[in-house]
Formats: structure tokens, C-alpha cells, sequence
């Protein structure tokens, strides 16, 4: 079920957004070489505890997951692009990392991911950081009352081909609201025209990921992280925003 969201209740969702902004501000000031994946993890887990917030994954288990999450914020290096299951790992230079994070603040949900390189970086992983964040922009502009669903898609595709990169469209944006997960669903490829109408209201996460050279990914053994078909880098891009009746409003928008 599709919920459009009241004025006031925007309002109320600020302050998951701006939890979910500075824990990812802070995960990705720390991570450094040889800082292990579980200290990230340990790091969120400690600022949920103090903000009196919530985790929307460690006792997440949707149909895709082998079993509850059990962490709470995603960490997905090099060939991993989405899903990343924290674990005993600790960085290396020129590591590309994905954080994706979650959480309840009140009752209200958001969601966000950024990319970034640890240590020296190679250039070809700052060109698809780059474009993965350039195609949120695109997203988020079209995100407009008045445009579809396909719009946002269509905005988000049209700089993942200008730079050669293929898109899956397994997984993409989505609702956002009391839950982490909900209607619609927003591809990374589409038809602009097509699906549903944008209107004000709509709280959705939007979040472009690609990967260098295939568009097919598999499941680790972790039963979670998922990762490339042919060992190509990925990069995920991602923001939860309000459609209203004139910009879109970016919830976890960072400083």
C-alpha cells in the first residue's frame, strides 16, 4: 500500500533523516586502512544506542536473506555492491566501500548509502562513485509532482549508459516510511511516462547502484552480501526524500 505523507509528518521524519545522515558521516570519516568492518559496525551500533534510535536491520529477514541480518549497517567492498554483511575484515588501500544505513527515529524510518574510497584511489572507481552519484541527482531533480515513477528510472539510466555501465534492476529505490521497505518500487531503467504518478506526499528512497562491467550479480555464502558476477567493482548512491508540491525535500541530505 502506497502512503502519501501529510505536511506535518514530513516533518516529524527530519530527524531520522539527519540520524541516518551523521551516522554515515561518521562511519565513512572512519573508515580507514586496517580499520576492520566490524569496528564500523560497532560505531553505528554505539550511535543508535545514544540516540535512543532504532535499527532497521539487525533483525531484518526478508525473503532474500539467509537469516536476520544481525548488524546494523551494511558494508559492501569491491565486488560487493549492496547487502554487505559486516565481518572480520579489515581495509585495504584503495578498497572501494559502500555503507548503507537504516534507522527508526520516533517511529519514522530513513534510509541512506554513500561510496568512497579508502586510501588511494584508483581512477576508474572515482568515475563510477562519480557517476552513481551524479545519476541520484537525477533522480532526485525528477522527482517531481507531475512526473512517474519510469521518470525517476528513465533520469537515473540515462547517466549509467552515457558513461558504458549496465544497470540490474533486481533491486532498486523504494517506499519509505514506518518501515524501511515498502511501495513502489523504483528501477534504475525504465520508461519515463510510465507507472505511478508522483505526487505529494510520496517518501521514497531512491539509490542508484551499478557495477564496472556486468549488470549480474550473485549471493555470497554469508547468505546477504551480494556481488558481482565477474569480481567488477560497484558503487551505490543513495537518499530518502519527500515529493512535495515544488522541490523535493532530500531527508538525509549531508552536511
Amino acid at each position: 500500500m502506497i502512503e502519501l505523507r501529510t505536511p506535518a509528518e514530513i516533518e516529524e521524519m527530519r530527524p531520522a533523516g539527519r540520524f541516518v545522515a551523521s551516522v554515515l558521516e561518521a562511519t565513512s570519516a572512519a573508515a580507514a586502512v586496517g580499520v576492520n568492518l566490524l569496528e564500523l559496525d560497532a560505531l553505528a551500533h554505539e550511535m543508535i544506542r545514544k540516540a535512543g534510535a532504532e535499527s532497521c536491520y539487525i533483525d531484518y529477514h526478508p525473503s532474500f536473506g539467509a537469516s536476520p541480518f544481525g548488524k546494523v549497517i551494511c558494508t559492501s567492498v569491491n565486488d560487493a555492491v549492496l547487502h554487505g554483511l559486516p565481518h572480520d575484515y579489515r581495509l585495504r588501500d584503495g578498497d572501494l566501500l559502500s555503507l548503507d544505513f537504516a534507522a527508526s527515529v520516533n517511529g519514522w524510518v530513513a534510509d541512506s548509502a554513500i561510496s568512497l574510497v579508502v586510501g588511494t584511489p584508483r581512477e576508474e572507481d572515482l568515475r563510477l562513485i562519480d557517476t552513481s552519484r551524479r545519476a541520484l541527482d537525477a533522480g532526485i531533480a525528477a522527482a517531481r509532482t507531475g512526473n512517474r515513477i519510469g521518470d525517476i528510472s528513465r533520469a537515473i539510466a540515462d547517466v549509467a549508459k552515457a558513461e558504458g555501465y549496465s544497470i540490474n534492476t533486481d533491486f532498486g529505490g523504494h517506499g519509505v516510511g514506518r518501515t524501511m521497505h515498502g511501495d513502489p518500487h523504483i528501477p534504475n531503467n525504465g520508461r519515463p511516462g510510465r507507472g505511478l504518478p508522483l505526487k505529494p506526499g510520496l517518501v521514497v528512497a531512491i539509490e542508484p547502484w551499478f557495477l564496472a562491467t556486468t549488470d549480474r550479480i550473485f549471493t555470497d555464502p554469508d547468505g546477504w552480501t551480494l556481488r558481482s558476477a565477474d569480481g567488477s567493482r560497484g558503487a551505490h548512491s543513495e537518499h530518502t526524500i519527500a515529493i512535495t508540491d515544488g522541490d523535493p525535500i532530500v531527508l538525509t541530505q549531508r552536511s
